[in-house]
């Protein structure tokens, strides 16, 4: 799949409840964002014959509490979910730092090969993003109206988590395991 074409349908239900919500308010904006996250997860399945782990669980929360904000008319759930979805993924980095686990690693080591205390490192630091980006959501929701919380759900998360990802490259850069070329017996593994 084409950066192009992934961007597409990563990006395309947050832009489809973006537009949705500023010509039919929060309601219509939350069932079109369902309906566009299924379609990019059915999108993602049928280019690749796969679904990475982190949009399937993105989806999970999106039908989940979109499902409760279209159930009971209420917008709170929708506005919960980021919080929730940024608290989880930090939970999940958290415990795996505990553990001795590279839960990054394992979703992307075919990406980037790292030390082990590169990818602790790495992974601490996307365990506090995360946080930052679920108190960053409640501040947001509590303190301004609703166009004003999908105005940052779209404009402002999605930059922040593109310079965080850029603000990491000294540390993938310092911390990548050298490829081992074909007769070279000196380089580490």
């Amino acid at each position: 799949m084409t950066p192009l074409i992934r961007l597409l349908i990563e990006a395309g239900p947050l832009a489809a409840f973006f537009f949705a919500n500023a010509r039919a308010g929060i309601m219509t904006g939350t069932a079109v964002f369902m309906a566009a996250t299924a379609a990019s997860l059915a999108a993602s399945w049928w280019m690749e014959r796969r679904v990475p782990l982190m949009p399937v669980v993105g989806a999970g929360f999106v039908l989940l509490f979109g499902g409760l904000t279209l159930w009971l008319n209420d917008d709170l759930f929708i506005k919960l979910k980021p919080t929730l979805v940024n608290l989880f993924f930090a939970s999940a980095l958290f415990i795996a730092h505990v553990l001795r686990r590279n839960l990054l690693k394992r979703i992307l080591g075919a990406v980037f090969s790292l030390t082990d205390a590169g990818w602790r490192i790495l992974g601490l630091r996307w365990a506090v993003f995360f946080v930052v980006l679920a108190v960053l959501n409640e501040v947001v929701w509590r303190t301004m109206d609703t166009d004003a919380w999908v105005n940052f759900k779209v404009f402002g998360i999605m930059p922040l988590t593109l310079v965080f990802s850029a603000l990491q490259t000294p540390l993938i850069l310092r911390h990548q395991v050298p490829e081992q070329q074909p007769g070279d017996e000196t380089a580490a593994p």
